[in-house]
């Protein structure tokens, strides 16, 4: 009871790994794009205060070269060569933005902003408040080693990192509590069925024995039809009882694995499930050839039972269930209500029920599903709504 408890709450159904994914997905989003909003904000500060430390030099730099344009000024008849400098270049500007003489290598000007970044350059633009050589404006260019790009990059990788491991554990702890009421519904519903199925098995047992033991010969046709009402229930849920008997003992045995020809097979579970079919006044079509498959006969009869059993219950009163067999295919259809196909991938989800008037307890399709893929068998599903359903079995 605690193996199978554990084996509950370990496993994930796909419509819980669907909720945490979806979960999992918006949380990392919203982390990325809170990260990166913080890296932006993070950089862009750190620009301003690197331009703020390097104001203070450039402006040390446009005073030195401001006292040798005066004295270029002054002296221009005798000195005509532009003052150079080895720590930084510059350059000249009219009133009107008209370059009267540059030394600088990025050319790109920008007269709106007094300290900024081009390419691989620092600019200081400097507005005179004396015309010397007709210079309004003084431009300073040093070059950008890109030193204190390097080292944002650095904390920006570091702590973004070390943010987002601290988010994602804190994401899968809030996901482990917004699945926790999920796991233990499901574990709460196998104990259920656990218990459920042990308390059906004997008084299903005594049913099914006395139902065929009573002679019908003797009984009037109102008995009759009581009686067949009664074989009905009983074997309705006696599919039922097999298919919990296989999700809490059966699946975990040894296979046995047995050539089976599952043409006498099928016509042996049509015939089972005949009373069934007439209930609902439905017509069989049956299409088989010869065929044979090796698995656990038990597990192909779990297989069997329940498609058949789906292609009954959820079909229409005078419909028609088809079975058509050929070698290495199985086509199992129906004229019932059918489905959406978006609800297609999740038929073979355990507990997911699409018809809430139908019994049961949605199990049924996940053992077929989890059958399948043990012995490789593919199965394809064709639904309309309101026309009916195909399952095609090939392996």
């Amino acid at each position: 009871m605690l193996v199978s408890k554990n084996k509950a709450t370990s496993s994930l159904l796909k419509s819980e790994k669907k909720s945490l994914f979806r979960f999992l997905t918006l949380y990392v989003a919203m982390v990325i794009f809170m990260l990166t909003l913080l890296s932006l904000f993070y950089y862009q500060s750190q620009e301003k205060l690197m331009l703020s430390d390097q104001r203070a030099m450039l402006t040390k730099y446009a005073y030195i070269q401001t006292k040798r344009l005066k004295v270029l000024h002054h002296f221009f008849d005798e000195r005509t060569e532009y003052p150079r400098d080895p720590r930084f270049k510059s350059a000249i500007y009219d009133l009107e933005y008209m370059k009267i003489f540059s030394l600088l290598e990025d050319e790109n000007v920008r007269f709106d902003e007094e300290v900024y970044i081009t390419n691989k350059h620092i600019h200081l633009v400097k507005s005179l408040d004396e015309f010397y050589l007709g210079t309004k404006y003084l431009i300073i260019e040093v070059k950008d080693s890109g030193a204190w790009r390097g080292e944002i990059w650095k904390n920006i990788i570091g702590y973004g990192l070390s943010a987002f491991i601290f988010f994602m554990l804190f994401g899968l702890y809030l996901a482990k509590l917004f699945l926790r009421p999920m796991r233990d519904s499901i574990v709460l519903l196998d104990r259920f069925i656990k218990d459920t199925t042990h308390e059906l098995n004997t008084p299903l047992s005594a049913i099914l024995a006395n139902i065929e033991m009573m002679d019908t010969d003797v009984m009037i046709e109102k008995n009759k039809v009581k009686l067949a009402r009664i074989n009905i229930a009983a074997k309705t849920v006696s599919v039922l009882y097999k298919d919990l008997m296989y999700l809490t003992l059966e699946q975990e045995t040894v296979n046995e694995d047995e050539e089976i020809v599952i043409k006498e097979l099928i016509y042996d579970r049509a015939e089972y499930f005949s009373v069934l079919a007439q209930s609902k006044h439905l017509e069989c079509n049956l299409d088989l050839e010869e065929a044979s498959i090796t698995m656990d006969r038990r597990k192909f009869t779990r297989v069997i039972d329940n498609l058949i059993s789906n292609a009954i219950k959820y079909n229409k009163r005078y419909g028609t269930v088809g079975i058509k067999l050929r070698e290495n295919m199985l086509v199992i259809w129906d004229t019932g209500i059918g489905m959406n196909e978006e609800k297609i991938p999740f038929m073979f989800d355990r507990y997911m029920r699409f018809n809430d008037s139908e019994g049961g307890f949605g199990v049924g399709l996940s053992i077929v599903k989890k059958i399948l893929d043990e012995y490789s068998i593919s199965i394809e599903v064709k639904s309309k709504e309101g026309e009916g359903t195909s399952m095609v079995l090939r392996w």
